[in-house]
């Protein structure tokens, strides 16, 4: 989230698209509901089906799965064409002006410098034209034929309302309302947020998904503003915390990069990650990235960390892929390269794409380790549970491992939420039996290995036996200790930003004291102010919210800084002073930086020194453009989803993300509309969290049964009965289930023919205390974004067909 949960309330016109916020997040969804009660604020959901949000919305517009570029493109066309932008906002606080090198187009569909073997992109052309003075050339104009505006209106052109209906399937009409009722926030009176989910990320476009909305926004000026936004509902409590803190394969804690081969020493990785700005007075968070770094290797490998050692530079992994995400691990395990899992917390057999294949890599492996409060069917993969885990258990060989772990009210720690906030939470009760918490199975993993490189040696130990653990009880750290770790501290006498002593062993206040020079340890920058010297800021309870803006600033602790609206700067004109005085965040006041939350950028640099508020980036402008930072393109553009019930209309000879991430394998086992001619999506349900709740009675209860949701028109035209079993299958999988026959479904026209929508919700499983039943992972094909490597789980094609009831169930 750019804003947080509370700022919703101030929104005029709210748009989920990409998510089900009243159904997946019933209590972060009040904030709607107050905005709508309080704020007269619209209400617009785009989605394949009529949800629960959808229907308190002042507008539905139905959509077909996997077409979200067109739709907002197409919107975007509409803000353009109509003069529908903030002019000062845009020419300002954008990129809309800067000029892209000779060299970069994009025809038929296809970027500058594709190739089609390595299915990826030569991204020399996708830069900015380069001034004699050093700085990008910019014409404020915005009339310059290769400016990124005149750019963005010529790529935007095709889709015109009838394309976006021809592609989506939303009706032309309902189309121009939704455009219509996004173009009044054009005005600085009024402010549009977006909330979206995994509806969007679950796709082999899913990062440009957000980019399209990313753009529709920024013309709009709603970045930055009060109740505007771009705002990501995460599925847990606490995934945000695990991108956080760096669980993705090609990363290091607070988003720093992990090497890759082609930097095999430190002058090459830091030389890569210098900051240097594309115009003048330009600064960013990334021009510190040297201190952060070294900060952090100081945290990990203390003195062994030393600038005579390049910061034990040496002791971090160099990538020889991208990043090896779960589409790879497991396809190399299949491969029979990838022999040992540790799972944490996690429901892998039920979670990543195409259960056949994970099946037979967990089978291939010699051992994983399963990490769980509960039985998961990853732990129980090898027995044969009938027709809903058709396994040979007599021919696997894989050790399964299972270690009971806490459940979060059986300790304490901290939440990362939606809204960036780290939220501290204490034990509610003991733990039962021999379960332990994830800490203490983590560090007894961590110190028997450390024992036997020790005893054993190995090719080398260096990272391993060097490792920093003063904790004071070694085999159970705890949470306090861990996080004063992640919040940083002084490692020898230093000083502050204003040259006064900091001692040694000092707690850090934030991130501008980390320095480079090995003064300061820090186990993940963007946490740093967390846990001071004043104590346990994720603690705090102070409900206190001047002025009613939703901002509560002693209430737990957000990252960074603890700002709660990213980018607060652009809600004031280049002045400082605010565009709307009912949205105001912060101002200047010929002095320094005054308002409701802490400003983006130190509090006396005046509005007329240059720093643009869209800090994190190179330019300090929000980007409708981004150079070569996207692997599949600077622009989004529309294509299908690998497994499509229609070609693409727009650029009929691509199939897929022509970027995106497939296997050989992979892509020999999609399917096609000929054999499967429907379009199927996955989703969640109230009654149920992910896979954990099916072990609760209540929930069991509550929604006992999988089920599969279909048209009416889709029912008479297959001969399906209301609470009938059914067959859905794809190339790669089939499963049972009872049929929900409703209105919430209508088949979409898509180029000129009816496209059905199957619906499958994903609770169910062969544990637990509901009736068995099927995931829908069962199914889906075993593709990635082109950026993120996230599955495609919310578009691909089946069959479905009336079919007798599994062995133990009765008809």
């Amino acid at each position: 989230m750019t804003n947080l949960w509370m700022d919703i309330k101030h929104a005029d016109v709210i748009t989920v698209m990409g998510g089900n916020a009243a159904e997946a997040h019933p209590c972060g969804f009040k904030w709607v509901v107050e905005a709508k009660a309080h704020n007269n604020a619209k209400l617009i959901v785009v989605d394949p089906r009529f949800t629960r949000t959808a229907s308190v919305a002042d507008l539905y517009c139905p959509i077909r799965q996997g077409t979200d570029i067109a739709f907002l493109s197409g919107v975007a066309k509409y803000l353009l064409d109509n003069d529908k932008i903030q002019k000062r906002y845009v020419s300002a606080y954008t990129n809309a002006g800067y000029v892209v090198r000779e060299g970069y187009d994009f025809v038929d569909g296809l970027f500058a410098g594709y190739d089609a073997d390595k299915r990826d992109y030569d991204k020399t052309t996708w830069d900015y034209e380069i001034g004699p003075d050093g700085y990008a050339v910019v014409d404020e104009t915005m009339q310059h034929p290769r400016c990124v505006m005149q750019l963005l209106k010529k790529h935007v052109a095709i889709y015109t309302p009838e394309m976006v209906e021809t592609i989506c399937g939303s009706p032309k009409e309902t189309f121009l309302k939704v455009c219509e009722m996004i173009a009044t926030t054009s005005s600085p009176e009024r402010v549009m947020t977006s909330l979206y989910a995994l509806g969007w990320t679950h796709h082999s476009k899913g990062s440009q998904n957000i980019r399209s909305m990313c753009i529709v926004q920024t013309l709009l000026g709603n970045i930055g503003m009060l109740g505007g936004g771009m705002n990501a509902l995460r599925g847990h409590s606490n995934i945000q915390g695990l991108t956080d803190i760096g669980l993705m394969s090609n990363l290091i804690p607070g988003y720093l990069n992990i090497p890759v081969e082609k930097e095999p020493d430190y002058a090459s990785y830091i030389a890569k990650r210098q900051f240097k700005p594309l115009r003048p007075g330009q600064t960013s968070y990334w021009q510190n990235y040297n201190k952060f770094f070294v900060s952090f290797q100081k945290a990990m490998w203390g003195d062994k960390a030393a600038k005579e050692n390049d910061w034990a530079y040496d002791y971090l992994p160099k990538l020889d892929v991208p990043t090896y995400d779960v589409l790879r691990g497991f396809e190399l395990a299949k491969q029979g390269k990838m022999t040992g899992y540790i799972i944490q917390g996690f429901n892998p057999l039920m979670t990543f794409p195409n259960r056949a294949k994970m099946t037979e890599a967990f089978s291939k492996m010699k051992f994983i380790v399963v990490m769980d409060p509960l039985k998961t069917e990853t732990a129980r993969f090898w027995e044969n549970h009938g027709e809903y885990n058709p396994v040979d258990p007599t021919k696997i060989q894989t050790e399964v491992f299972e270690l009971p772990t806490t459940l979060f009210v059986e300790e304490e720690g901290s939440l990362s939420n939606s809204s960036r906030w780290l939220q501290w939470h204490w034990q509610a009760q003991e733990a039962p039996g021999e379960c332990r918490s994830d800490i203490e199975i983590m560090s007894g993993i961590f110190l028997r290995m450390k024992e036997m490189y020790q005893k054993d040696g190995g090719a080398f130990p260096d990272a391993m036996v060097n490792l920093t653990w003063n904790y004071a009880v070694a085999d159970s750290p705890t949470p306090t200790e861990l996080a004063r770790e992640l919040n940083g501290y002084t490692v020898t006498q230093t000083t502050d930003l204003n040259g006064a002593p900091l001692p040694a062993g000092r707690q850090v206040d934030g991130f501008a004291q980390l320095k480079d020079d090995g003064s300061t340890a820090c186990g993940c920058w963007i946490y740093s102010g967390c846990y001071t010297e004043k104590g346990n800021m994720m603690a705090r309870r102070d409900n206190t919210d001047p002025g009613d803006k939703g901002i509560a600033p002693n209430w737990a602790f957000a990252w960074p800084a603890n700002r709660r609206v990213l980018y607060n700067r652009a809600s004031c004109d280049p002045e400082g002073k605010p565009w709307s005085e009912k949205k105001k965040l912060i101002e200047w006041n010929g002095k320094q930086w005054i308002g409701f939350d802490v400003p983006d950028y130190g509090v006396t640099v005046a509005p007329d020194k240059g720093v643009g508020p869209f800090i994190l980036n190179q330019e300090g402008v929000a980007r409708l453009w981004t150079r070569g930072l996207m692997r599949d393109g600077p622009f989004p553009a529309h294509y299908e989803p690998f497994e499509s019930p229609v070609q693409n209309v727009a650029f009929p000879r691509i199939k897929g993300a022509p970027a995106a991430r497939i296997f050989k394998d992979d892509l020999a086992d999609l399917g096609d509309a000929k054999d499967y001619p429907y379009a199927a999506t996955s989703y969640r349900l109230t009654e149920h969290f992910h896979g954990w709740t099916k072990h609760a009675r209540i929930n069991a209860i509550l929604q006992p049964e999988a089920f599969v949701e279909i048209s009416e028109e889709l029912a008479k035209e297959k001969g399906i009965e209301k609470g009938s079993w059914v067959r859905v299958w794809s190339k790669r999988g089939s499963l049972k289930a009872k049929a929900l026959v409703t209105k919430r479904i209508k088949p979409l026209i898509c180029d000129g023919k009816p496209v059905h929508v199957v619906g499958i919700p994903q609770h169910w499983g062969f544990m637990g205390l509901t009736k068995k039943g099927w995931h829908p992972n069962s199914l889906t094909p075993v593709v990635g974004d082109a950026n993120t490597e996230t599955p495609e789980f919310k578009a691909w094609l089946v069959n479905i067909e009336p079919t007798t009831p599994p062995s133990d169930a009765v008809a």
